[in-house]
């Protein structure tokens, strides 16, 4: 008997099922309970395929006619067309209700041709999509997170706005960015000091006066005869008695009226202008305070540090300084409080190469001008410059990130009320003093994508060090011998439009030649020559 190849819809299988029945012996229980799909068909929407059953068929069954149709082309073939993404279920059955295939048809897009628009778009990469519930899944590993977000967009123009791609595709290794900072102040001091001071006393010791607006100028007394020598002096009515001589002037000095002694005081950070002697019968002592100090402190650090991709770093070179803290019950904890250079760090990689930065530098030191005392220890303060921020930029740009100009002024006058305001006079009754601060802070950041080097490329400051020996030591006063800190792997610039370097290039084995790498230009000469307007672009690594 031949049979026509004919599809069979719905109301047909349907009534084919009721007449088979009603005609067929009853199945058995097993018979009866529809066993899971033991098949697994995977077609493209607008494609097909043939499949051939053991046996012949008399039922067939499709859960979702949207998602794929089945012609029968005879009682033991039938061809499955995908028509829509999706899932569904097929069965077919014989007169006794036995079922002879059964199937999970799933149907997506083209994966052929998004396979091969990959592979043509992208060589390089290891790619793989799959069509799963009308999604399409990317796997695989790719060179830079930029051929992963191109990859996806390549797949979503291919199949439409109606499918939803997602990508878990991963880089052949983490990537890892370099940060160096740049911690540059200059803070200058400017201080002046101007005070009068006067002493008199009166020649018979029993009247002093004295005005002053700064330090004491000094002492006026009567000459020590004790540290002069003795000679014998005759005595009018017979006899003598010892009296001081003076050796470098050759009188005698008479002890019970010996002179004027006078004593200026000396500061230690100021200049005194002094003047003693007699005037108008009374003992005079006077001085003139000039203070001015000039100071400037200049700070430069640049710290440098190098993380994973999503992972926080940290650095400090410096020290830790005990802090007492008073407990209850008159006990005392240490507290230990970090100072020094210091830099913490967290980057990111984007999709197109920029890295996004949440960084925390910081400089401290040790103020003791601002220390103090707890239960009788010296605990100095910190002066400190930190900022904390979060920047993006591309690999080798530099941005400013924080930045400060200080211009501060202070004059004081202190005097007398009165008589610091005659003329001329009143400067012995006023104390005057200038101060001036100027500081100026910059902190620049600059990221690099970067990639391990050969281990003998790296130079460490201790090469080249050499050891003095005992004559070079004490002869020659040498601490240190050799030359060290030679020229270390440096950052450079990619070529335009490469892609970022990544630590998926292999390493090149020592015996590989390679060509050197390019000499950085000199900082002073690129901004004698100007700004570049021209970007950075991504892709700097160490060669």
């Amino acid at each position: 008997m031949r049979i026509t190849s004919k599809p069979i819809g719905w109301p047909l299988a349907v009534a084919l099922a009721a007449g088979m029945l009603g005609t067929a012996p009853a199945p058995s229980a097993a018979q009866t309970v529809a066993a899971s799909p033991n098949a697994v068909v995977q077609i493209n929407t607008g494609r097909g395929r043939l499949v051939t059953l053991p046996a012949p068929m008399s039922d067939l069954f499709v859960a979702d006619p949207g998602i794929a149709d089945v012609q029968v082309r005879s009682p033991t073939q039938l061809y499955v067309f995908g028509k829509a993404p999706g899932e569904t279920t097929v069965y077919a059955t014989t007169k006794a209700g036995k079922i002879v295939y059964s199937s999970t048809v799933r149907v997506g897009n083209n994966i052929d041709s998004v396979q091969q628009m990959l592979s043509l778009a992208m060589p390089e990469a290891r790619v793989v999509a799959t069509s799963m519930n009308g999604m399409m899944l990317l796997t695989g590993t790719v060179a830079a997170p930029d051929d992963a977000a191109e990859a996806e967009r390549l797949v979503q123009a291919f199949v439409g706005d109606k499918t939803q791609v997602l990508s878990r595709l991963r880089t052949a290794t983490p990537l890892q960015v370099n940060l160096q900072v740049r911690i540059a102040e200059v803070s200058k001091t400017f201080i002046k000091n101007f005070n009068a001071n006067l002493l008199t006393r009166d020649t018979t010791g029993g009247f002093s006066f004295g005005i002053g607006s700064g330090r004491s100028p000094g002492t006026i007394g009567a000459i020590d005869v004790s540290k002069y020598p003795t000679i014998p002096y005759p005595l009018p009515g017979g006899g003598t008695t010892q009296v001081p001589y003076d050796l470098a002037t050759g009188k005698i000095i008479n002890p019970i009226n010996p002179g004027t002694a006078y004593d200026f005081s000396r500061g230690s950070q100021q200049t005194m202008l002094g003047f003693a002697g007699k005037l108008l019968g009374l003992d005079v002592l006077s001085s003139l305070d000039l203070g001015e100090t000039n100071g400037q402190v200049t700070t430069l650090a640049n710290p440098n540090l190098t993380a994973l991709s999503g992972e926080t770093a940290t650095f400090l070179a410096g020290g830790e300084i005990p802090i007492p803290l008073s407990q209850g019950l008159g006990t005392t904890s240490v507290e230990y409080k970090q100072y020094g250079v210091s830099l913490a760090y967290t980057p990111t990689v984007l999709s197109d190469g920029r890295i996004s930065l949440r960084v925390r530098p910081e400089v401290s030191e040790l103020d003791y001008a601002n220390a103090v005392q707890v239960g009788g220890t010296t605990v100095p303060g910190l002066t400190t410059r930190r900022t904390e921020t979060t920047v993006e930029l591309g690999s080798g740009q530099s941005f400013v990130i924080a930045g400060l100009l200080s211009n501060s002024r202070a004059n004081t006058i202190e005097k007398a009320p009165g008589l610091g305001d005659v003329p001329v006079l009143g400067a012995l009754f006023r104390s005057n003093g200038w101060k001036r601060n100027e500081t100026e802070l910059v902190i620049v950041i600059t990221p690099y994508l970067v990639k391990p080097v050969n281990a003998n490329q790296v130079v460490l400051p201790t090469d080249g060090y050499q050891e003095p020996t005992d004559l070079e030591h004490i002869l020659l006063g040498k601490v240190g011998g050799g030359v060290s800190g030679g020229d270390r792997p440096k950052p450079t610039v990619a070529m335009p439009g490469g892609a970022p370097a990544i630590g998926a290039i292999a390493p090149v084995s020592p015996g590989t030649p390679q060509s050197p790498a390019p000499v950085p230009a000199d900082r002073k000469a690129v901004l004698a020559a100007g700004p570049n307007k021209s970007e950075a672009a991504p892709g700097f690594s160490l060669n």
